[in-house]
Order: structure tokens, then C-alpha cells, then sequence
């Protein structure tokens, strides 16, 4: 395939030519094009998306399929697929069914670099547990972990923890040493309590400004102190729904656009027709905007809005396309440890081709990347014992 596209860092078009997803051929050009190129989106919490559910253990190779290409579609290359808070038998499933997922499609595992762990480590109040399902929150065991590590054949690369609940601190620290990125979220915690877990090796938040109850004390409470904890990152929902554009814009400047970066934290219903639902061991509601909620609670479920809308939001405010991308880009890579794509011949990305002029809406046009997302090599018989 061979286009013209200016690169998101500064405007500057080239002429390229991509062989199997990978950079054949770049050379600096006068022209205009309409089209632009960044590195696609890395997103760390993916729950799923039209019906399908990471959580599950009865999700098909064809949803895990479907996932993927929706996610394209949003301009999301990678991301880590995640499993909330269940029973022990259903975390386990849910990771196992990933695992079977990687070695019957090894391609994938480059679009799945790892996966998340959100809970079931997390508190079980009203409003800090969102739509986990209350009767599987549950202090930490370092032994069921390395049950649920093992399931996923050694690819769990984050996990979401409540410092509060007992043995936490003991758990980060186990956790740090194996090189797991240790999130706060979904938490209570007092103030010496984040302070305990980011000294015992926590090094983000999971969604700031959500997963906590909705209402606090004035000061302290959990949102002021890890926004103020310069030793911790931040994720944020920037879908225009979870965060107010005044709480986001503090959360910006408070972190820096060092030390944040963005998730859509799309839910399994994202994309669903409006209506009520079953999923999460809850009863969730689509709503005409897209908002998924929790039936007869004013919590939402995950988002029904993608990276790219996220993207969308932070332009609205004022950051530049070099900025808002690299939140949702370059950041989460970097917190990770995993390589940027950078503009060089050979380099296979996962580029992100978009339409966009100042002032105007941001648009996903396309993935390059040398992934094929669908089904080819999986024979009948794969499909069956799948």
C-alpha cells in the first residue's frame, strides 16, 4: 500500500509505502494529503465490546475476532484485554479461554501483549466497587494469583488493587518483583494507606476520578492524595461521561501529560443496541447516548465510547493532536516497557491512519499493522474443542 500522510508529531507529510504492515519505503514530500499516520492506540483496559466479554470463559474465537476488528476500527492497535472481579472458577476460565485464544491464533498475542486484572482485589463499598459484583470482592492471595498468572500462561501485566483491604500492601510488593504494574483503583483507601502502596510498588491509578463512592469528604480523600503522589501515574476516561471537563482538566495538570494517559475502559455492551442486559453479574442498561449503567444506580459500567472519542475530548480542550495522541499512544507504552513505533523504514508499528484539521473531528481511517484479525488457520475441529 503506498500513501501520502503527515505524521502527527509535526505535520510533516511523507510518502509511504507499507509491505506487510511494516515501512517499505518513506521519503519527505511537498504535497498536502488529507490523511495523517501516529502510532496506533495502546490501551490497557478493554473489556470487550458488542456482546463479548473478556470475563467470560464462553466468549468464541469469532468475538475475540469481532472485538479485535471493532477496536481497529476505533484505531486501537493493541491493548490488554481485561477480567473483573468473578468467582475463582470464572477468573480462572476467563484467562484459560485467552490462552487456548493465543495459541490458536498466535497473531494475537502481538495485539494482546499482556492482560489486565482488574479486582477481584478491590472494595466491596457502594460506588468505589462500580459494577464489580459484590459477593466476589475479596482481600488479596497471593496463591490464587499465581493460579490466575498461571491460567494466563505468565501474560497477566497489570492489576488493579484496593490498598486497603487486608494484605495488600505484602501483595504490591510480591506483585512489583514479578514486574506486574500494580494499579490503584476501585479503593477506599485513606491517605497513609496510598502512600503505603505506592512505597510498596504501585506505580498508577485506574481511572482516576471513578471507581470511588460518589460522594467524599471534602479533604482528604483517595482522589486528592493520588493526585497529588508524584510517584503514580494515571488513567482516564476521557469518554465525556465518566469525568467532568473540569475534573479532567485538573487531573491533567495535576499529573502533567508525563504521567497520564487515557482509557477508554469500553465495556462488553459498547456498541450494543440501547436496552437492558445481563452481564457482570449485574443488570446493566444501554442508554440512547451510549452511557451503559448499572440498572437502577447511577454508576456506569464500563464505557460505551472508544479510544478515539476519548481522543475527540482531549482535542476539545485544548491539547494539541501531538499531545492527545501521545496519551493515548506513546504513555501507555512507555509505562509498560513496550517499544514506540517510531518513523523508520522496517518499522511494522501498529501505524494508525486518521483524518483531522484543526478544529475539526478526529476520524480513524485505518490500522496498518501485519496482524491479520480474523479467523484464517483456525480448521473445524480447533473450533470445536475451542
Amino acid at each position: 500500500m503506498r500513501i501520502s500522510a503527515k505524521y502527527f508529531a509535526n505535520g510533516q507529510p511523507y510518502a509511504l509505502q507499507f509491505e506487510q504492515g511494516r515501512i517499505a519505503e518513506l521519503k519527505t514530500t511537498t504535497a498536502d494529503p488529507s490523511l495523517w499516520f501516529a502510532p496506533a492506540f495502546f490501551d490497557p483496559q478493554i473489556n470487550g465490546c458488542l456482546g463479548h466479554n473478556f470475563s467470560s470463559a464462553s466468549t468464541k474465537p469469532e468475538g475475540f475476532a469481532a472485538i479485535i476488528a471493532e477496536c481497529q476500527r476505533h484505531g486501537i492497535g493493541s491493548f490488554f484485554p481485561t477480567v473483573i472481579t468473578g468467582s475463582q472458577e470464572t477468573i480462572l476460565a476467563a484467562f484459560k479461554n485467552l490462552t487456548r485464544a493465543v495459541a490458536t491464533v498466535p497473531e494475537w498475542s502481538t495485539v494482546w501483549p499482556g492482560y489486565h486484572l482488574e479486582g477481584p482485589y478491590v472494595s466491596g463499598a457502594k460506588g468505589a466497587r462500580g459494577a464489580h459484583p459484590a459477593e466476589w470482592v475479596r482481600d488479596p492471595d497471593w496463591n490464587e494469583f499465581k493460579k490466575f498468572q498461571d491460567a494466563a500462561a505468565g501474560r497477566i501485566r497489570m492489576v488493579t488493587v484496593a490498598p486497603e483491604r487486608t494484605g495488600a500492601l505484602k501483595f504490591i510488593e510480591k506483585l512489583t518483583t514479578q514486574g506486574v504494574v500494580v494499579a490503584i483503583g476501585h479503593t477506599c483507601a485513606t491517605s497513609e494507606q496510598i502512600a503505603a502502596a505506592v512505597d510498596a510498588g504501585a506505580r498508577t491509578s485506574t481511572h482516576l476520578g471513578n471507581g470511588c463512592p460518589a460522594v467524599l469528604p471534602r479533604h482528604p480523600n483517595m482522589v486528592w492524595d493520588q493526585l497529588a503522589e508524584d510517584r503514580l501515574w494515571a488513567s482516564v476516561i476521557a469518554d465525556g461521561y465518566h469525568l467532568p471537563t473540569s475534573v479532567l482538566k485538573t487531573i491533567l495538570r495535576a499529573k502533567t501529560l508525563d504521567r497520564v494517559f487515557l482509557t477508554c475502559d469500553v465495556g462488553p455492551l459498547a456498541g450494543m443496541s440501547p436496552g437492558k442486559y445481563r452481564d457482570w453479574d449485574n443488570d446493566l442498561e444501554v442508554l440512547p447516548d451510549g452511557r451503559i449503567m448499572v440498572a437502577s444506580a447511577p454508576f456506569l459500567a464500563g464505557s460505551g465510547h472508544f479510544t478515539d472519542t476519548c481522543v475527540n475530548t482531549l482535542l476539545t480542550l485544548g491539547l494539541s493532536l501531538h499531545e492527545a495522541i501521545d496519551l493515548a499512544s506513546v504513555r501507555t507504552r512507555q509505562l509498560f516497557d513496550m517499544p514506540v513505533p517510531v518513523v523508520e523504514v522496517g518499522n511494522g508499528g501498529p501505524w494508525m491512519l486518521f483524518e483531522w484539521s484543526p478544529g475539526g473531528i478526529f476520524r480513524v481511517d485505518r490500522i496498518v499493522d501485519i496482524v491479520c484479525v480474523g479467523l484464517v488457520g483456525i480448521d473445524s475441529e480447533k473450533r470445536v474443542n475451542f
